[in-house]
């Protein structure tokens, strides 16, 4: 017989994930790396290791909870997300840096394994001698290990919440973690549609450097201001340091 408990709260997770997508400062955090891209595919793809990433952090904690009946104390809590805030701020600098070195797109051909390949990427002009040594590019590292690091900070600090929902909510160890799974599952493909709509922007303004300029220094201004605001909130409003 189907257990329809089961499978309404694996339901309930993968909806969950979808709407966890949409959190402020996941969206904040995408467009700052995103900004950096050029291409639907490549935005969507920052999405994605966001994705993989956030999941990556719920399931090792979520293992460690589970299996050892750990619990996250408030404080532990309150400092992952003042660090999620800090890299906001850190990752909306990056962005306005970038923009104050005018850092502009362009798009090189580079020939791989007898085939051609054109692909865009940000480029800086005071790392323009240092490309000119090497101008063999390698696909994954286009994207870059960013969306995928930030991704796992996300889901250290959304995690304290989550497992205490899962531990309150499901007996069973293996639908526990399966959950967590479901819900990870959900948070990807939420954020690879998202990644892809918040690219939009950046990919119409790619040609105008001036246009993409001010649309991505919006981008890091509103990080860093969200981030600032968010430590604010944890740190003092909180209490964290008080």
């Amino acid at each position: 017989m189907v257990d329809v408990s089961a499978f309404s709260i694996l339901g309930f997770g993968f909806v969950l994930g979808l709407k966890h997508a949409l959190d402020a400062d996941h969206l904040i955090a995408v467009s700052t790396i995103v900004s950096e891209r050029k291409g639907f595919w490549s935005s969507s793809i920052v999405g994605a290791l966001w994705g993989l990433g956030h999941t990556a952090a719920l399931l090792i904690v979520g293992l460690l909870v589970i299996a050892f009946h750990l619990t996250i104390p408030g404080k532990i809590a309150q400092g992952m997300e003042f660090a999620v805030a800090m890299m906001l701020v850190l990752l909306g600098a990056n962005v306005l840096l970038k923009v104050l070195r005018g850092a502009t797109f362009h798009v090189h051909a580079h020939e791989h394994h007898r085939h051609l390949h054109v692909h865009p990427h940000l480029h800086e002009p005071h790392l323009h001698h240092q490309e000119s040594k090497n101008p063999h590019h390698d696909h994954a590292s286009a994207v870059g290990k960013k969306p995928f690091f930030v991704g796992m900070v996300h889901g250290m600090a959304g995690s304290a919440a989550l497992m205490l929902l899962v531990l309150a909510t499901i007996s069973s160890r293996p639908l526990a973690l399966l959950y967590i799974g479901i819900f990870g599952i959900g948070s990807v493909g939420g954020m690879f549609l998202m990644s892809t709509l918040i690219g939009l922007p950046f990919s119409f303004t790619a040609r105008h450097e001036r246009l993409n300029a001010i649309v991505r220094t919006a981008s890091g201004i509103l990080s860093v201001v969200f981030g600032l605001f968010l430590a604010w909130q944890i740190g003092i409003v909180g209490g964290l340091f008080l």
